[in-house]
């Protein structure tokens, strides 16, 4: 049952590449019903992502050149285009892969917990549209199993290493509870929403949002509970903000050393935190002279996601040693079911042999043969059928000398070795 894991991640193509390779999800049920015409392919998960498209798959050969081909020809790559970009694994480097993957070993940054809901995802639709066989089951099962225990069983996700993250954490080893703290966020984009998050995390309550397009910070005003005001509407509001924290992509600084001077003056000189994470800067670097204004930069945020970096690094290594512990598991599962398979031809060839010799006796029965002689004749014909076969391995195992796989057939065959 050889196992495939194959495509193309952030590592291996380009943004380029990578969006030709995608699966969109309206495109999935034709992409299955394709792959699943391939005469090699007993079963197949298909994982597409911003940073990878690969496919799982259980073949009945040990060649992925079919299911290669057919992943340009859906495309319409050539397959030139592909091949310096594209990885394919076997057995158990391909098992190990996936559990890489879903543990968030393999990813952009490391340990991200994102993948394994994407993966899981992909899984549930394979199964709905029944692309899923038993070792393919039981194959990603024990994925989602690996890599809960990577999450509960080390650090690797303990400590986030974006700038978004950085920056709460500055802030909550600066105030002692943010819960009582009044926020200003300027920009709405995907970073100042990831702030939001964490922040809501601890309970923020007062948190405003301050946009150049007041449409967008209204988006954002609901998943936070929050109050959305227009970048000009900030000299009226700065003053309540306790905390400040910046991400937009304005060329020029939006709030200067003058506006923070007239904002303390308001607030009695009660502390502010500035926290500036675009680049060009939104706030103007002279605001860290003032009195009872600090102000932090991206740089001075990346020694605590450098720090957090280090913290998943050494987690991973904990990490990569459950993950090789779980493919052992798995590989000895897939060895058991040969052993199930070759029992079942056994028991076949048994009775195929039992049924054989069965209708011969019941026929010579009918035509007036004597029942002792036919009872007889049977247990003769059935023993030399049955001992047949292994008479014949002991023989040629004999005179080979091999003792350990004489002793092996001896056992098999549960004959006494001391006699």
């Amino acid at each position: 049952m050889p196992l495939f894991s194959l495509g193309i991640n952030h590592q291996t193509a380009s943004v380029s590449l990578r969006e030709k390779v995608a699966f969109a999800p309206e495109s999935l049920l034709e992409a299955y019903q394709q792959l699943l015409l391939q005469e090699t392919v007993r079963g197949a998960v298909i994982v597409s992502t911003c940073n990878r498209t690969e496919i799982y798959c259980d073949l009945s050969l040990d060649d992925a050149q079919p299911v290669i081909d057919w992943l340009c020809h859906f495309h319409q790559l050539d397959k030139n285009e592909l091949a310096a970009s594209l990885y394919c694994y076997q057995g158990r480097q391909a098992i190990q892969h996936l559990f890489r993957v879903a543990s968030g070993l393999d990813s952009l940054v490391l340990g991200e917990p994102q993948i394994l809901g994407q993966i899981k995802q992909a899984f549930a639709t394979a199964n709905q549209t029944k692309n899923v066989n038993q070792v393919i089951s039981k194959w990603f099962q024990r994925t989602f199993s690996a890599a809960k225990r990577v999450r509960t069983e080390t650090q690797i996700g303990a400590n986030a290493v974006s700038v978004a993250f950085a920056a709460v954490r500055l802030a909550t080893q600066i105030f002692s509870d943010l819960s009582k703290s009044h926020i200003l966020l300027i920009g709405a984009g995907e970073t100042i929403e990831l702030v939001g998050k964490y922040l809501i995390e601890h309970n923020v309550p007062n948190i405003t949002i301050a946009n150049r397009t007041l449409a967008r910070a209204v988006e954002l005003v609901d998943k936070f509970d929050a109050q959305a005001i227009s970048l000009e509407e900030i000299p009226n509001h700065l003053a309540h903000a306790d905390l400040i924290i910046s991400s937009t992509a304005s060329p020029l600084p939006i709030i200067g050393k003058g506006l923070v001077e007239r904002a303390l003056k308001a607030r009695r000189h009660k502390p502010m935190l500035f926290i500036d994470i675009a680049v060009p800067r939104d706030i103007e670097s002279e605001v860290g002279e003032l009195n009872d204004a600090y102000l932090y930069s991206v740089d001075d945020l990346q020694g605590i996601i450098d720090e957090n970096i280090q913290a998943r690094q050494e987690a991973a290594i904990d990490a990569e040693k459950i993950v090789a512990d779980c493919v052992d598991d798995f590989i000895a599962w897939q060895e058991s079911l040969k052993a199930v398979e070759s029992i079942r031809l056994y028991r076949n060839h048994s009775e195929q042999i039992r049924d054989q010799l069965l209708a011969n006796a019941s026929l010579a029965l009918a035509n007036g043969k004597s029942p002792e002689k036919v009872l007889k004749e049977f247990a003769f014909k059935l023993t030399n059928k049955l001992i047949h076969h292994p008479s014949k391995a002991l023989t040629e195992v004999s005179h080979s000398d091999d003792n350990h796989e004489l002793q092996l057939l001896r056992m098999a065959l549960g004959l006494n070795t001391e006699e």
